[in-house]
């Protein structure tokens, strides 16, 4: 079973945020006014246990190993890795996460490219807008897909960046975002406000597993959804 590992002190559940394979939590703002808010917080380490709060010293060498993701084009969330000691799997989903819920699904873009930089290697000067930061020395970059399974998580769907058994694969496309939800809505029984809260901004198509009615078979095949029109016929 996944331990999942959830900081104190941060109320994660008013962003954009997932848990990767490995239980970790991710978070990301919504906007420029919650990638402000959420980026003071972390830089000043208020999401910590104040009962049990690590010495300046301590902090900052914690702070050091935050990683902290955005798109190399403008209109992307600021993801933070919430745990110190990330894996190669979590650096891969939240640079999947990163790309999914920035501005290029809304153009309907299939790859983009990450940059990812430690939390202490960002800046804020006074001339510079809500929600922007610069970020000093070099950063990685990395290229990422864009491309979303569906799981609940602590009983919320998410829309997570690592594959999920029997989950509807969604990718950019031209079906409407409410249309979508739909979808989404009738196939894990939640509300439609809950649908579209675990959506980027943007059109789908998806992908619905089927399995096989064959016997002794394991894998799944899946079948593409889009949203082409309806020939009329002459």
């Amino acid at each position: 079973m996944v331990e999942t590992k959830i900081p104190k002190n941060i109320p994660f559940k008013k962003y954009r945020w997932f848990l990767t394979s490995s239980g970790k939590l991710v978070v990301g703002g919504k906007n420029a006014t919650q990638n402000e808010e959420l980026m003071r917080i972390c830089m000043k380490g208020e999401h910590l246990d104040l009962e049990h709060r690590a010495s300046l010293e301590e902090w900052t060498n914690k702070k050091k190993k935050y990683i902290v993701m955005h798109t190399k084009a403008p209109g992307s969330p600021f993801s933070i890795i919430l745990d110190e000691n990330p894996s190669l799997e979590d650096l891969e989903e939240t640079a999947i996460f990163t790309a999914s819920f920035s501005q290029q699904w809304k153009a309907g873009k299939k790859e983009t490219q990450v940059d990812a930089f430690l939390l202490e290697q960002i800046y804020k000067n006074p001339s510079m807008k809500v929600g922007t930061f610069g970020v000093m020395d070099s950063k990685d970059h990395r290229k990422a897909t864009l491309k979303l399974y569906f799981k609940k998580q602590l009983g919320i769907l998410r829309a997570v960046p690592f594959e999920v058994k029997d989950s509807m694969i969604a990718i950019p496309g031209k079906m409407p975002k409410d249309k979508f939800a739909l979808y989404l809505m009738e196939s894990y029984k939640i509300k439609i406000e809950g649908a579209l809260n675990a959506l980027p901004s943007g059109n789908f198509d998806f992908e619905i597993p089927i399995k096989p009615k064959k016997e002794g078979k394991t894998f799944t095949k899946t079948k593409k959804k889009t949203s082409t029109k309806t020939k009329k016929k002459t």
